[in-house]
């Protein structure tokens, strides 16, 4: 199955507190449909320290998946966000932006 958000694109939150932010993709679950956007959904994590292997304690800022649902590709030219559809050109599944029909990199 081929997935429309893929990592290092550039995208919009479309649901959640963070509604309206954008950033780019570093990691995507595909198990669970998640995906880590860089600078966002920021979380407290309080880490217990592990004196065995030297790791302090304290609490620790780090960002947590999202949904796939809710992302949506961020058109750079129109400046919002853009439906995705596939096609096939010399033989290989490409991405385009169906606005503009301009091929997504």
């Amino acid at each position: 199955m081929a997935y429309k958000i893929h990592v290092k694109d550039f995208v919009i939150i479309i649901a959640g507190k963070n509604k309206g932010k954008t950033g780019y993709v570093t990691y995507i679950n595909y198990k669970k449909n998640n995906a880590i956007i860089e600078g966002l959904n920021i979380v407290f994590k309080h880490q217990k320290s592990i004196p065995e292997r030297n790791q302090i304690g304290g609490i620790i800022k780090k960002e947590a998946p999202i949904h796939l649902s809710n992302l949506a590709l961020f058109n750079q030219e129109t400046k919002k966000s853009d439906k995705v559809f596939f096609k096939v050109v010399d033989g290989k599944k490409r991405r385009y932006f169906k606005s503009t029909k301009t091929l997504i990199s």
